[in-house]
């Protein structure tokens, strides 16, 4: 039996639509996150299917790295149904957040899983606040604390005008990630209190 389902599912698919978006223009030009269509053609699915498109192979790489090495360890704590709605509700927030922030620029458009991912992180942080990360694989950090900066610069970025970066949907994501392992992992928000007092103390 598959250790990690719902990682690996989640990787595949990725992968998958990502290379035929890649190989298949009007595929790729059909399913990104393009505000106009969105918006004036109400073609919501994009909302989804953006999220499993990537704009080349480094982008790629980069979100399923970042989705294998926390993905199996929240699917381990949780159990495979309460990781996928951590992920897809993580996915979905960051595009709302974008779309509402972007929606007066009709030609704006993103593809990626940084938003799901990202609620993947926080949603690790939450539950592993201690643990050590380190920062664009250099900087040793503690969970908690690379989450609130991940958090206070997609902020600050997502403000900034024309950015090619979908910086929004990171922060969607990850403010999605945390609320969605409060409302689903009871106790969690009092080990987490729990956690940076006893490290406090």
């Amino acid at each position: 039996m598959m250790e990690f389902p719902v990682t690996i599912s989640l990787i595949a698919a990725n992968v998958l639509v990502s290379l035929i978006g890649l190989s298949n223009r009007d595929f790729f030009e059909d399913n990104n996150f393009w505000i106009a269509p969105i918006r004036d053609g109400r073609q919501w699915w994009r909302f989804v299917t953006s999220a499993f498109l990537h704009v080349n192979a480094t982008h790629l790489f980069i979100n399923m790295f970042v989705l294998w090495e926390f993905g199996r360890v929240l699917e381990r704590i949780l159990g495979a149904t309460t990781f996928l709605i951590i992920y897809i509700g993580s996915l979905l927030a960051g595009n709302i957040w974008e779309y509402v922030d972007k929606k007066n620029q009709p030609d704006y458009r993103a593809v990626g899983a940084s938003g799901a991912t990202s609620g993947v992180v926080l949603s690790f942080s939450v539950l592993l606040p201690f643990a050590m990360l380190g920062l664009f694989f250099i900087i040793p950090m503690w969970a908690i604390v690379a989450a609130a900066l991940f958090i206070s610069v997609s902020y600050f970025l997502s403000r900034r005008p024309n950015t090619m970066i979908a910086h929004g949907a990171h922060l969607g994501g990850a403010l999605a990630g945390a609320a969605l392992t409060f409302l689903l992992v009871p106790g969690s928000w009092s080990r987490l209190l729990a956690q940076i007092a006893e490290r406090l103390g």
